[in-house]
C-alpha cells in the first residue's frame, strides 16, 4: 500500500467533490446533527479556550465549537483539501463568526506548536487519514496537558448498509478493487478494539466510546443513490467511468438492495457512528 499514492488520491477527490458537499450542506448537518451533538457534550468547550478541528469539511462544527468559547476564544478549522476550507470560509464569512481561523492543514504533519490547543474535535475524519497513527500521535502533540479530543468514526458495515451496499456491488460487479483491510476507508475504525488501540499507541489514555444513531431517513432508493453518487467519490468516479449497460445494472442491483432493506424496515439504512472521548 503505497500511502503516498492514497493521499494524492484521497486529496483529488475531496478537492474535486467539495462543491457537492457544500451544496449538500444543510442535509448532512440535519442527518448527523446527533454525531454534532454528542461530540460538542463530549468535548465540553469552554468559554475562552482554543479549539482544533481536524478534517473540518464545511465547516459546521467548527462553528457550534465558536459559540461556545465566545469571543474570547478562537477556533481553527482545518481540512487538507483548499476546497473544503474555501466552503467553510464561505460559510463562516456568511453568518459573521470572527473567532474562526480557516487553514489548510494535513493532520499527519501539523504546523502547529506542541500543547497549542485546549481540545480537537474530528466529525468521521481519522478513518479515511491514510496513517490515523501518525494523525493521533500529532493530536496528541499538539493538544495541551489537559487537553481532550473527541471524535467520530462510522461503526462497522454491518450497522452501516447505506454505505456498505454501494461498495459491495460496485466490488462484486468489477466495478472497484476488494477494499484493503489495512487500507484507510469508511469502515477502518469501526472495531471499538482498532479505535482503543490507535488512540493508546498515541498517548492517550483509556477512550470513552458511545455509539450514535443516524437516521437518514431515505424516502425511497432514488434519493439513496442520488446521495450515494452526489457525496462518495471512489464511487461515484467507477461509476460513471462504466458503460451504460453496466451502469444500468449497478444502479437496478443497488436499488433492489436497498428496497428490501427499506420495505422490511424503515430503518433499515439507518447508520450508527461512534463516538469517543480520549484524554
Amino acid at each position: 500500500m503505497d500511502l503516498d499514492e492514497l493521499r494524492r488520491r484521497s486529496l483529488d477527490s475531496w478537492d474535486r467533490f467539495a462543491p457537492n458537499w457544500e451544496e449538500q450542506r444543510d442535509y448532512i448537518t440535519a442527518k448527523t446533527q446527533p454525531v454534532y451533538d454528542a461530540l460538542i457534550n463530549r468535548l465540553d468547550p469552554q468559554q475562552g479556550e482554543t479549539i482544533l478541528e481536524l478534517a473540518g469539511g464545511t465547516g459546521d462544527l467548527a462553528l457550534a465549537m465558536a459559540e461556545r468559547v465566545g469571543d474570547e476564544g478562537r477556533v481553527i478549522y482545518s481540512d487538507f483539501a483548499p476546497g473544503m476550507v474555501d466552503a467553510a470560509r464561505r460559510r463562516g464569512e456568511e453568518v459573521g463568526a470572527s473567532n474562526v481561523e480557516y487553514r489548510v492543514l494535513d493532520a499527519e504533519r501539523m504546523d502547529l506548536d506542541d500543547g497549542s490547543v485546549d481540545g480537537v474535535v474530528c466529525r468521521f475524519g481519522y478513518m479515511l487519514m491514510a496513517d490515523p497513527a501518525a494523525a493521533l500521535a500529532e493530536t496528541k502533540r499538539v493538544l495541551r496537558d489537559d487537553g481532550r479530543l473527541a471524535f467520530a468514526v462510522w461503526g462497522p458495515p454491518d450497522t452501516n448498509k447505506w454505505a456498505f451496499i454501494p461498495g459491495l456491488t460496485m466490488v462484486e460487479l468489477g466495478h472497484l478493487p476488494p477494499p484493503d483491510p489495512n487500507a484507510p476507508g469508511i469502515f477502518a475504525m469501526g472495531d471499538p478494539n482498532r479505535i482503543r488501540q490507535l488512540v493508546t499507541g498515541a498517548g492517550f489514555g483509556e477512550p470513552e466510546i458511545e455509539q450514535v444513531t443516524v437516521h437518514w431517513g431515505y424516502v425511497d432508493t432514488d434519493e439513496h443513490w442520488e446521495k450515494t453518487l452526489k457525496l462518495a467519490a471512489p464511487i461515484a468516479d467507477a461509476f460513471k467511468s462504466a458503460s451504460p449497460e453496466a451502469q444500468e445494472r449497478i444502479a437496478g442491483t443497488v436499488a433492489e438492495r436497498v428496497g428490501v432493506l427499506l420495505d422490511d424496515d424503515p430503518a433499515g439504512l439507518d447508520g450508527v457512528a461512534h463516538v469517543a472521548l480520549a484524554r
